[in-house]
């Protein structure tokens, strides 16, 4: 299992804390030291869409400008802001056997990775 994502981010920690509690191994990818890259994104857009992985509720989105945040319109200018902007990108991305899991939710990691 990969878990990618930015390592103080507190969502982030609640889901690291939660494998870790639950005995569930996983390797961790920090956006911030290595990036992601367009491959990646397409692989999660596939299962997720582009939208639900631009996190539109986050700092980073909020601190674009409104000229930056409507340029954002489809896959491609949204990869481009995600592979630019790391924090854009909604946290943690879990890939686990059962797809692809975005953010904490305790019902959701139960249900899909115990």
């Amino acid at each position: 299992m990969h878990v990618y994502g930015i390592k103080n981010c507190n969502t982030v920690k609640k889901a690291l804390s939660w494998l870790e509690e639950n005995n569930i191994p996983y390797t961790f990818h920090d956006f911030k030291k290595e990036g992601v890259s367009e491959a990646k994104l397409h692989a999660w857009e596939e299962q997720t869409g582009w939208e639900r992985l631009v996190n539109k509720r986050g700092t980073t989105w909020r601190q674009l400008s409104p000229a930056e945040q409507s340029a954002v319109v489809d896959a491609a200018s949204a990869n481009q802001l995600m592979r630019t902007k790391t924090s854009v990108i909604k946290r943690p991305v879990i890939e686990s056997p059962k797809g692809i899991i975005l953010g904490f939710d305790e019902t959701e990691y139960n249900a899909k990775l115990k």
